[in-house]
């Protein structure tokens, strides 16, 4: 069992948080299988970014800058779009960032998932909502033990709690006004994505290739953390099918999802940046010392719900995800067509 191309040929899809890269990979892969692809997002954050890189925009429909938290400017593009399913991506994504502006973190991830569903209750095309939220989202007690969708939720940090948030949301607003209508919400939990084409500031990926690029020492926070590591193109293709399987089963969908690696490939940042150091030898790494917020340092997913209803499985390797990235980058350094690159890596993922 695997993507079904054929649902996604000719179908209009809403996706908020196109320029962003996870965002931008499932543009991507939406658009080379037929979808007519509706963009909403702010500008892109990082320069260089994948939505440029990638020249995304030429195979949009439509790509709207917009704030998910005008509900209004949201509205009228959904409206305009006439989406089948729409892919709620846009968020204030990272953990760091949360500290320094939580007031923005709770209202883009919070009042904007909001904004997005007050939205989907006025139009009639939608049948289905996946809302993208976070492995943050539990309640983290530092366990051996993976977390279940059925476990609490919870969030030391703005950015977790803010997702916890998103999810109660979303099951309000699935109880309350979707319970007997044909558009259905799920919401789904990924584990620590990482691929080519992401630039965002304080992620492990992004951090290792500036210091390769300015050749500078590279600063690690939390060696010994271990984190439900895997290659964008993982949590997409769950992502994916579970949207067919929304719109097609209905209520037997609509609930939350995790979509982590398997157990092995849950491993300490060490781990991660000693296999880039040895791919990539001009980089070497150390402690940072200074002082910082607190990060969990122990987060594992139990997948099964997913392996079980849906058929989803992860497909790459750790290894093969981190040479996968390395091979992106090789090629953005020779300036080859990134598009041609990308969508070769989402073949090559497709049919592994």
């Amino acid at each position: 069992m695997g993507i079904n191309s054929n649902f996604w040929n000719g179908r209009s899809v809403f996706l908020t948080g196109h320029t962003g890269f996870k965002g931008g990979w499932l543009a991507l892969w939406l658009s080379i299988m037929g979808a007519k692809v509706f963009g909403y997002s702010l500008n892109m954050k990082t320069s260089p970014n994948f939505f440029k890189e990638t020249n995304l925009k030429e195979r949009l429909v439509s790509s709207t800058i917009g704030d998910i938290q005008d509900l209004s400017t949201l509205t009228s593009a959904i409206l305009l779009a006439k989406p089948s399913v729409i892919f709620h991506l846009a968020a204030q994504p990272l953990v760091r960032q949360s500290y320094q502006e939580p007031l923005e973190t709770f209202k883009t991830n919070v009042i904007g998932t909001v904004n997005l569903l007050e939205a989907a209750k006025k139009i009639d095309t939608i049948k289905a909502i996946v809302n993208i939220t976070t492995d943050k989202c539990y309640e983290n007690k530092e366990q051996s033990k993976p977390y279940h969708e059925s476990d609490k939720l919870g969030g030391y940090d703005p950015y977790s709690s803010s997702k916890a948030c998103a999810e109660l949301v979303s099951a309000a607003y699935r109880n309350s006004f979707f319970k007997e209508s044909e558009l259905k919400i799920a919401t789904v939990r990924a584990g620590n994505v990482i691929g080519g084409g992401d630039w965002a500031p304080d992620r492990l990926i992004p951090d290792f290739l500036y210091s390769n690029y300015n050749n500078k020492k590279l600063l690690i926070r939390s060696p010994n953390a271990v984190r439900p590591w895997q290659h964008v193109l993982e949590p997409l293709s769950g992502y994916l099918m579970l949207a067919e399987k929304l719109v097609i089963s209905g209520n037997n969908f609509a609930e939350a999802w995790n979509f982590g690696p398997g157990e092995s490939d849950s491993k300490p940042v060490s781990w991660i940046v000693d296999y880039l150091c040895k791919k990539i030898k001009t980089t070497q790494w150390d402690i940072d010392k200074t002082a910082k917020p607190h990060e969990a340092n122990l987060l594992l997913l139990d997948s099964s719900k997913a392996r079980l209803k849906l058929g989803w499985k992860p497909r790459w390797s750790l290894e093969t995800a981190l040479d996968r990235i390395i091979e992106w980058h090789q090629a953005w350094e020779e300036k080859k067509a990134m598009d041609e690159i990308s969508i070769s890596q989402i073949n090559s993922y497709d049919n592994f």
